[in-house]
C-alpha cells in the first residue's frame, strides 16, 4: 500500500530532490566538459569549445601523455606510494585500535589522551622537516610514506569498531586455547573486513591526491609521484617539451597543452574511480562506525 504524503511533505520531497539534481549536476558537468575536452582536437576546442562530433575529436593528449616518460614513471610511483601508505596505515591502525579496545590494556586512558592532543596540536612544517632530514629519509620513499602513516582519526575509527566485537566469541577462543594473536588472526580479523577497506581506501585516497610532501622532501624528479607532475602542468602551466616534440612551434605547444592538461586530469583520476566500485559496499557498512544504535 503506497505511503500518503501531506501537502508539506510532498513540497520538502520536491526540494530535496531539486537539491540532490542540482549537487548531481555541479559534480557530473564539470567531469563530464573535462573528459569531453581531453578527447578534441586543440584547434576545435580553443575556437568553437565542446563538441560531440567524433570527426572533432583526437587521442593526441593521450598520446603525448602515456608516451612521455615522466608521466609514466610519475603514475607508478603514485600507485606504489599509494598502495604501500594504505597498506601501512591499516596495519598502524587496526593493531593500536585493537589493542586501545582492549580493558586490559593498562594505561590506554593516558595513551589516547596523547593520540587526541595531535589532533589539536602539532609541530609544524620546520620540526617535521629538520627530524625527517635528521632521520636520514629526504629523497627517499619513507619521507612520503612515514610521517603521515599514524592517523589518530584511523585509529579511534579502528578502537571503535573493535569495540562491538562480541566479547563473547573471544572468551570463547579463550577457552579453547588459542592466543591473543590467533584470536585475532582467526576471528577478529576477519569480522573487520568493512573498517578495512575503509581505511585502506581512505589512505590510498589520501596519499593518491597528496602532493605537498613529496614537494617537500624529494629532490630526485625520478621519485616525484604523478601529483606532483600533473601539478606542474595545471598549476605552473609549465608542459614537458618532451610531451609535445622540440621540432614543433611555438603556437603548436600552446595548442597542445590544452588537451595535455585534460588528459593529465582524466588519467590521473581513473585509478579512483574504477576502485570505489569495489570498495562500495564495505564504504556504506564502514562509514557507520562509531554511529548511535
Amino acid at each position: 500500500m503506497p505511503i500518503k504524503h501531506s501537502r508539506l511533505d510532498r513540497y520538502l520531497l520536491v526540494l530535496i530532490a531539486v537539491c540532490l539534481t542540482l549537487a548531481v549536476l555541479v559534480v557530473v558537468v564539470p567531469l563530464l566538459y573535462i573528459v569531453v575536452a581531453s578527447f578534441m582536437d586543440p584547434s576545435v576546442l580553443l575556437s568553437r569549445g565542446l563538441s560531440f562530433n567524433v570527426s572533432d575529436w583526437t587521442l593526441d593528449g593521450y598520446e603525448k601523455i602515456l608516451t612521455n616518460p615522466a608521466m609514466v614513471r610519475g603514475f607508478g610511483n603514485a600507485v606504489v606510494y599509494s598502495a604501500a601508505f594504505a597498506a601501512i596505515t591499516v596495519l598502524v591502525s587496526i593493531f593500536a585500535g585493537y589493542a586501545l579496545a582492549d580493558g586490559r590494556l593498562k594505561g590506554r586512558r593516558f595513551i589516547m589522551t596523547l593520540f587526541l592532543i595531535t589532533l589539536f596540536f602539532g609541530g609544524g612544517l620546520v620540526p617535521t622537516y629538520l627530524l625527517v632530514k635528521k632521520l636520514g629519509m629526504i629523497d627517499t620513499i619513507w619521507a612520503v610514506l612515514l610521517p603521515g602513516a599514524v592517523n589518530v582519526w584511523n585509529i579511534i575509527l579502528s578502537r571503535t569498531f573493535f569495540k562491538g566485537v562480541p566479547h563473547e566469541l573471544k572468551e570463547a577462543a579463550n577457552v579453547d586455547g588459542a592466543s591473543e594473536m590467533k584470536i585475532f588472526a582467526r576471528i577478529v580479523l576477519p569480522l573487520s573486513k568493512p573498517i578495512i577497506f575503509v581505511l585502506a581506501l581512505y589512505a590510498f585516497v589520501g596519499q593518491w591526491n597528496s602532493y605537498f610532501d613529496a614537494m617537500i622532501y624529494l629532490d630526485n624528479a625520478k621519485l616525484h609521484p604523478l601529483q606532483l607532475v600533473l601539478r606542474s602542468i595545471l598549476i605552473q602551466n609549465q608542459v614537458d617539451p618532451g610531451m609535445i616534440g622540440d621540432q614543433l612551434a611555438m603556437a603548436e605547444m600552446k595548442r597542445l597543452s590544452e588537451i595535455i592538461k585534460y588528459a593529465a586530469i582524466v588519467i590521473s583520476s581513473l585509478p579512483l574511480i574504477v576502485m570505489y566500485p569495489f570498495f562500495q559496499k564495505y564504504f556504506e557498512k564502514g562509514v557507520l562506525v562509531g554511529s548511535l544504535k
